[in-house]
């Protein structure tokens, strides 16, 4: 089973998000521990459909960056890289306002593959949505 990697810090992480989608998107690690890592953005108008709520991608994009910025400081020591191979959503709320919070929590941290899940959180506390991805270590 991995571990959580000593030169892999949240600051690491910022420098490099730079001119990616996260950045885009405004996603802020937050936290960082052994099986578990937190990421928070805050609901802006370009996040939101045409229907006036926040669009599933910008849900998405905020689990999926915290699963992988997970993954990624969670590899085995000798593994260069990660990708995601499989994600799925479930959806159970929206915001217009606010920030949105994701927690992702390790569920296999093996040599060839790893398993995430996060819960994204709404301003108010209520789960807007859970998450599922599977990461594919590359050496």
């Amino acid at each position: 089973m991995s571990k959580l990697r000593s030169d892999y810090t949240i600051d690491r992480l910022h420098e490099r998000q730079k001119g990616s989608l996260p950045a885009l998107l405004g996603v802020r690690a937050t936290a960082l521990e052994e099986g578990t890592l937190t990421a928070e953005l805050t609901v802006r108008s370009d996040l939101l459909a045409p229907n006036g709520y926040l669009h599933a991608a910008t849900i998405v994009a905020l689990a999926d960056t915290a699963c992988g910025y997970a993954c990624l400081a969670h590899l085995p020591d000798n593994a260069v890289n990660f990708t995601t191979i499989e994600l799925k959503s479930n959806f159970l709320g929206t915001s217009r306002e606010g920030t949105i919070r994701a927690v992702a929590k390790a569920v296999h941290l093996g040599r060839s593959t790893q398993v995430w899940d996060a819960t994204v959180t709404g301003p108010d506390g209520k789960t807007m949505a859970l998450f599922r991805c599977t990461q594919i270590v590359l050496y």
